[in-house]
């Protein structure tokens, strides 16, 4: 989830048992990008932001002044780029991962934004410097679990390669939230956010 301003005055006022369990939810779209060699080059994100987020950050940005849920073209060109403020250190909750350990995503690249039932939808790429793709395994998850991200949006891959999802086991998830809750001894909540993430696999041929 994009770093912003926001986020940290929300989670200020939720107690640490809160923050358990997730507080935006993010509807999400991967294409992946493998050239003629079957190597990775790079991946479209999309995220689609749940209607309450979607609201904060028009509400912040002082936008939508008649409160009628839907923006205008200049509205929209104002917000476009909102969510790719990152901080130093921020991943885009987004991990790439081959056999020798985590693949280096590029810095988001803006895709535009758009507004669907009063659901902000925004649209970045991430480059990748052409790693073989066969057996790379890519996974979209806030390690916090502050943000929730699902793969509803759908995953394509374009070029000689197909992708196998798994799962996760979420009865199992929440027994490791539940087990390291009660172990917590400071604020930092602990990052089990990976656990309930889809992973997605990536199979090229020959």
């Amino acid at each position: 989830m994009p770093k912003l301003t926001l986020l940290p005055l929300l989670a200020a006022f939720l107690p640490a048992p809160a923050l358990a369990h997730p507080h935006i939810f993010v509807e999400t779209g991967l294409r992946i990008e493998v050239n003629a060699q079957g190597q990775l080059t790079g991946i479209e994100v999309t995220w689609a932001y749940d209607e309450f987020y979607s609201m904060l950050i028009v509400e912040d940005n002082n936008l939508d002044p008649d409160h009628d849920g839907h923006l205008t073209p200049a509205e929209l060109e104002i917000l476009d780029g909102f969510d790719m403020r990152w901080i130093e250190g921020f991943e885009g909750d987004l991990y790439v991962r081959d056999a020798n350990g985590p693949v280096p995503l590029g810095p988001p690249q803006k895709g535009g934004i758009s507004e669907e039932n009063t659901r902000l939808i925004t649209v970045h790429s991430r480059a990748v410097a052409s790693v073989p793709a066969d057996g790379l395994v890519i996974k979209a998850y806030d390690p916090t679990f502050y943000t929730a991200y699902d793969l509803t949006r759908g995953v394509t891959v374009e070029g000689p390669c197909r992708v196998e999802q798994t799962t996760p086991d979420l009865d199992a998830a929440y027994s490791k939230v539940d087990a390291m809750m009660q172990d917590l001894t400071d604020e930092a909540f602990p990052e089990v956010g990976e656990a309930f993430a889809d992973e997605l696999r990536l199979v090229c041929d020959s």
